[in-house]
């Protein structure tokens, strides 16, 4: 029994601090997650769940930090009393998530691990509950853990760990993730992440007779009744499946794949930050060698005026906010790419000089 209690211990203190050094790495992914279940809670509980979504980037800080701590003090036993009934709360929170993600189809993407680790939302909940059985047998022991460290320094480690991983945390904010696990992380060529990996396998669900049959073909017959289709190897579908780039005139994705590109990225113009335009401007018109075009998600009007103020003469396109967001956390955002290559990422708030993106090219 002792070693079932220490395995539960230290196995839940250490996923608690693997799963938040990845969010800590980008809480902004994180935020978003956030801002997806308070506008779903918005709509199915309470209208009163919007109100925090103005806060979800100070809420997931707060979340990923306290998640990393909480593993930290489950490991050296640090207040032992107190933090397991914290860590009892936070799992609960998170199992709660879990289920109903993954029992109503809302945000089918927990971003338990962020980017790094895909779960499905039942393999989420799955682990979930493992994590919560453990935490309530660390929480019946609670009595029995003894700290490995003396009182004044687990106070330390704990108040550094806080400071630290909360200056991580903003690091990340003001700047990109340090690791991008995304599908557009630097080096990356986006055609082929576009293109499954391997032949896709399909399972066709059919109904005849009140009694469902499993197919590997559609069945062209009227005495059958379609129910579903499945892919049986997920694992070799497009990493990319929704990158779509147009304008007025028409769908400019497959363009946006051939020569040197280097892309001013918009989510939301009324979240967009103006503090760099003058040294995205100056980068637009110094540059050579590269088609300069802007992304954005918002109505042309909108960016129209924004980008007029900014000074910014180039062709701008629209995309999903979601894909935006997603190629890159920070609006506006640079993102150089060449043949479908992307050769550099920067947040504006460390926007490249021309030389720079020269050196790259």
């Amino acid at each position: 029994m002792n070693l079932i209690i220490q395995v539960a211990r230290y196995f839940t203190g250490a996923l608690f601090i693997f799963s938040g050094l990845i969010k800590v790495n980008d809480p902004v992914g994180t935020a978003i997650k956030m801002e997806e279940y308070f506008e779903v809670f918005a709509y199915d509980f309470a209208p009163f769940f919007e109100w925090f979504i103005p806060f979800s980037l100070p809420i997931a800080v707060l979340f990923v930090v306290s998640e990393v701590v909480l593993g930290i003090a489950l490991i050296i036993g640090y207040e032992m009393k107190k933090s397991v009934w914290a860590l009892l709360g936070l799992i609960v929170f998170f199992t709660f998530l879990t289920f109903y993600s993954a029992y109503f189809n809302k945000v089918t993407d927990c971003g338990c691990f962020g980017d790094a680790i895909k779960l499905t939302p039942w393999e989420s909940f799955t682990k979930d509950i493992i994590l919560l059985l453990t935490t309530l047998i660390i929480v019946w022991k609670r009595a029995d853990f003894k700290s490995l460290l003396s009182q004044k320094l687990g106070h330390y480690i704990i108040l550094g760990s806080t400071v630290v991983f909360l200056l991580m945390s903003i690091w990340a904010i003001r700047h990109l993730p340090t690791i991008d696990f995304r599908s557009y992380a630097i080096g990356n060529h986006l055609p082929t992440l576009m293109l499954p990996s391997g032949e896709l396998e399909y399972e066709y669900i059919m109904r005849k007779d009140g009694s469902n049959e499993s197919y590997t073909a559609y069945l062209n017959d009227p005495s059958y009744e379609f129910v579903a289709m499945n892919v049986l190897n997920p694992e070799v579908q497009p990493k990319i499946t929704d990158l779509s780039v147009w304008n007025d005139e028409g769908e400019y994705t497959e363009a946006m794949m051939t020569g040197n590109k280097l892309i001013i990225i918009t989510h939301n113009i009324s979240k967009t930050s103006s503090k760099h335009n003058e040294e995205i401007t100056q980068l637009l018109s110094t540059v050579k060698g590269v088609q300069a075009w802007a992304f954005t998600s918002s109505n042309g009007t909108e960016y129209r005026e924004f980008a007029d103020d900014a000074g910014w003469d180039v062709p701008f396109f629209y995309a999903d906010a979601t894909v935006l967001k997603t190629m890159i956390r920070s609006s506006p955002g640079i993102f150089l790419i060449s043949d479908g290559i992307v050769i550099g990422k920067w947040h504006h708030n460390d926007t490249p000089s021309a030389s720079e993106i020269h050196r790259l090219l």
